[in-house]
C-alpha cells in the first residue's frame, strides 16, 4: 500500500474477506479526499452522473471509451493506457480508488488495472449509491490533473482466458463455467441485451452455472459477507478447488464476479473470458444451450 490503510482494513475486515484492503468504506474515502497519494476515478457508461455531481477530486473515465475499443473488446494497448493514466494524474505508486454509479463497473477497472500491474487499486463498497444515501458531499467542479509519466507493464494473461481454453473446459469436471448475465440472456432470448439478429445466437455455454453478478450484492450495492457468498457460489458447484471461468456479454459483469471470487473469497484459479458472448455467440462453430 502506498500509505497507511489500517483504518480501512479494519473496517472491511468485519466481513472476513481474504483481501480486505481492496475494499474501501465510504467513511474512509470521505476522510481521504484530500490525500495527495490517491486518485479517485468515477467510471460509467456516460458522463451524465459525473456532471450532475461527483466525489471531490474524482476524474471521469467513460467505460466504453477508455478501457474498451469501439467493438466493446478491451483495449490492451499499453501506450493507450499510459496516456490515459498520465492524463488522469496517476503515477505508478498512486492509490487508485474506483467507484461508479452502477456497482458492476468499478471492479472492471480493478481487473483491468491490476492486470497491467498497478499494485494499489481499491473499490468503494456500495459505490455512488451508498455515498448519496449517506448524504455525503458531491461537487460539479471538474478537476484538471497534473500530467504524469506513467509506465505500464504487460498485461497479466493469467487473469483472462481465450476461446480454445473455454471450449476445452466444457464437460471437464475440474472446471466450473459461470454465466453472470440476465436470465433472458442465459435462456437465449437476448443477445447483448437485445433479440439476436443475423449471425448472432442466443443461449449459454453448455454446463455453465447461471449466477447473476448482482447476486453478490446487498440492496445498498455493498458486497455480501463471506458466508453468504460461499453459500451462493458453492450451491451452484463453484468452489475453490475448481478452475473457474466467468463470462457475460463483453467481460465487464464477469470481471465483477472475478473480483468477488478472487479477492473477497480468495479463490486462486479464477479467470475472466473477456471476449465472452460477443465472441461465443457470434461464431457458428460453438456449442450453445438454450
Amino acid at each position: 500500500m502506498s500509505f497507511d490503510s489500517q483504518q480501512q482494513i479494519q473496517a472491511s475486515a468485519t466481513n472476513n474477506y481474504t483481501y480486505p484492503q481492496v475494499i474501501v468504506e465510504t467513511e474512509w474515502v470521505a476522510k481521504n479526499l484530500d490525500n495527495p497519494n490517491i486518485r479517485i476515478l468515477e467510471v460509467d457508461m456516460d458522463a451524465n452522473s459525473y456532471e450532475t455531481g461527483h466525489l471531490s477530486g474524482a476524474v471521469f473515465w467513460h467505460s466504453f471509451q477508455t478501457v474498451s475499443l469501439p467493438d466493446m473488446r478491451y483495449n490492451f494497448n499499453k501506450e493507450a493506457l499510459e496516456k490515459l493514466l498520465s492524463q488522469s494524474g496517476i503515477n505508478n505508486d498512486t492509490t487508485i480508488i474506483v467507484y461508479s454509479n452502477h456497482n458492476a463497473i468499478a471492479p472492471v477497472v480493478f481487473w483491468f488495472l491490476t492486470g497491467f500491474g498497478h499494485h494499489d487499486v481499491r473499490v468503494i463498497d456500495g459505490g455512488k449509491k451508498k455515498w448519496i444515501a449517506e448524504n455525503r458531499h458531491l461537487t460539479k467542479e471538474i478537476l484538471t490533473p497534473t500530467k504524469t509519466e506513467y509506465k505500464v507493464q504487460d498485461f497479466d494473461q493469467n487473469l483472462r482466458v481465450e476461446f480454445n481454453t473455454v471450449l476445452q473446459a466444457i464437460n471437464n469436471p475440474s472446471y466450473a463455467l459461470v454465466d453472470v448475465r440476465t436470465a433472458e440472456e442465459y435462456r437465449g432470448e437476448l443477445f447483448m441485451m437485445k433479440p439476436p439478429e443475423a449471425g448472432e445466437r442466443g443461449g449459454h455455454i453448455p454446463g455453465a452455472a447461471h449466477i447473476r453478478y448482482q447476486e453478490a450484492l446487498r440492496e445498498d450495492d455493498t458486497f455480501k459477507s463471506v458466508a453468504e457468498l460461499k453459500a451462493l457460489y458453492e450451491s451452484k458447484g463453484v468452489s475453490s478447488d475448481k478452475n473457474i471461468i466467468i463470462y457475460c456479454a463483453v467481460g465487464a459483469r464477469a470481471a465483477h464476479t472475478w473480483f468477488v471470487l478472487k479477492y473477497l473469497l480468495g479463490y486462486s484459479n479464477v479467470r475472466n473470458y473477456d471476449a465472452s458472448w460477443s465472441e461465443w455467440g457470434s461464431r457458428s462453430d460453438t456449442p450453445v444451450e438454450q
